[in-house]
Order: structure tokens, then sequence, then C-alpha cells
């Protein structure tokens, strides 16, 4: 029976998700259970990519990056894959009608990661966050609203925003690997060579904007979805406080984190607010 196969599939991509992320993973599971699975599908596929890109240093990237391409491909059209994160993958896109210009939108940032190293304009910069970012939180919402339309337009710009938030807090808590490891620079106008107070509390600016017009989002989401993606919102938020409270020079030389039990002190927290209905 392919049931079978796709439950194998489906825990696949939960087990990537457990992980590689234990933040999103807390998040997701704050979820209903009736889209908790496929919130997972699509972290697998976004994972999976994202690591050819990011982490396959001794194999040739793009000829992998193809392939994964290649059978995205056949997986949408077939409806099936032997890949089970494709094959959890194509069910959500094909259960909530996920557009397919998202998902090639997303694998064209991804790809540009396997040559672009600085992205000098904010054309180029904003391309590649809705790329990487802005799409996965639309994806997401197709997913929240059940691939209702109306709904779906309606919040689509303030999940836009909080997807943006989210990818350019992971630029300046990532911004040693990325540039050390990887040798890449995605803040436009900025030398991070030498970056300074006035620079990072520059980025921090566009970020609390960003996050603003997400959070009105949030209060508008379904109730299935509201306490998990506000529970991601306020840890987002908490690792954009340590950032701002972080001196420029210290962010440049390790990675800010926020611990484990900071975590689920958070999730305590946050659970108590969207209880007594302070989430507003």
């Amino acid at each position: 029976m392919k049931q079978i196969f796709d439950n194998v599939s489906y825990s696949c991509s939960k087990q990537v998700t457990q992980t590689y992320s234990t933040s999103f993973s807390l998040a997701t599971k704050m979820l209903a259970p009736s889209i908790r699975a496929d919130i997972y599908n699509i972290y697998g596929f976004v994972r999976f990519a994202d690591e050819i890109v990011d982490s396959f240093h001794d194999y040739d990237k793009a000829t992998l990056f193809d392939r994964f391409e290649k059978d995205l491909d056949n997986a949408l059209r077939d409806r099936i894959s032997l890949n089970p994160i494709l094959n959890s993958f194509q069910h959500t896109v094909h259960a909530y009608g996920i557009d397919r210009e998202l998902i090639n939108a997303f694998m064209d940032s991804m790809r540009w990661d396997l040559s672009k190293s600085v992205y000098n304009t904010q054309e180029e910069y904003k391309q590649y966050i809705y790329g990487s970012a802005d799409v996965v939180g639309l994806m997401c919402l197709k997913v929240f609203v059940k691939g209702d339309t109306a709904k779906f337009e309606a919040l689509k710009e303030s999940a836009m925003s909080l997807g943006s938030a989210f990818q350019k807090v992971n630029f300046l808590r990532d911004l040693k690997a990325d540039y050390e490891d990887l040798s890449r620079t995605y803040f436009p106008n900025t030398n991070l060579a030498c970056l300074n107070e006035e620079s990072k509390q520059r980025i921090i600016a566009e970020i609390e904007k960003d996050f603003k017009k997400g959070y009105e989002g949030i209060l508008l989401l379904p109730t299935e979805a509201k306490f998990g993606v506000f529970m991601a919102y306020r840890y987002y938020r908490r690792l954009l406080k340590k950032l701002k409270r972080t001196p420029a020079l210290e962010i440049k030389n390790r990675r800010i984190r926020v611990p484990n039990y900071e975590k689920f002190g958070l999730l305590t927290r946050s659970y108590v607010k969207y209880q007594l209905n302070l989430v507003r």
C-alpha cells in the first residue's frame, strides 16, 4: 500500500525538522495536528536544498543540485518520488495548491548560493530574500489557510514580512560562518570585515520593521496555526534582542544563540500569554 510509503515519507520530513532545528521543531509542535505534518514536509524540502548548497563541500554541489531539481520536477509531475522528502513535499504541494512559482523562486535563490557570494544592491538582496524566505512563509501560509485563496491574499504581505524578518535575523546570527566559511555577504552596502554599531543598528531597525508588519498577520491567522507561528515569532524576537545587545565585533566573532532552556522558558511564557488572550 502506498499509504505505508507515504507515512514513512512524512516521518522522514519530521525527523529532518527535529534534527536540524530545535526551535522550528518546537514551534511546529504548537500547530494543530491537522496541519503539523505538512509544515514538516515543507521544512524537509527546503532544508535538503539548503544543505546541498551550504554543506556538501566535498562533492560537486552543482551536479547534486541539478539532480535534486530534476527529481523535484518529476515528483511534482508524477505525484510520487522514491526520495521520501520529495514525496512528502509533493503531497503537501498538491493538497493545498501551492503555486509552482513559489517553489521555482526558492530554487532560484538556492542556486544563487552555488556561485553568488556578494549582494551589492537592494534589488538583489530583496530578490534573494524573497526566494529564500518569503516564499517559504507563503508555502506555510497556504497550509495555514487550508488553500483558501481569499485568506491567503489577505495575509500574504504579512507572511512575507515575517519570513524576511526570520531570514535577516539568521543572516545576522550566522554572519561569521557565512562570511568566513562560505565567503558570502548578504547585506548590501555593509562592509562585514569592519561591521560597526551603526551598520548593525541599521540592519536591526530594518528587521524590527518587518517584525511589526509580520505580527499584524499573526493576529489574523486561523486558530490551528496562530500559537505555533506566535511561538516562532517570540523565539526570533528573543534572538534579535540578544543580537541587539551584543557588540558588533562580538557578532563577527561568534554565533549568538538562544539556549534550549531559554527556548522552553519562552514557550511557557508564550503559552500563558496566548491562553490569557494577550496576543493582540
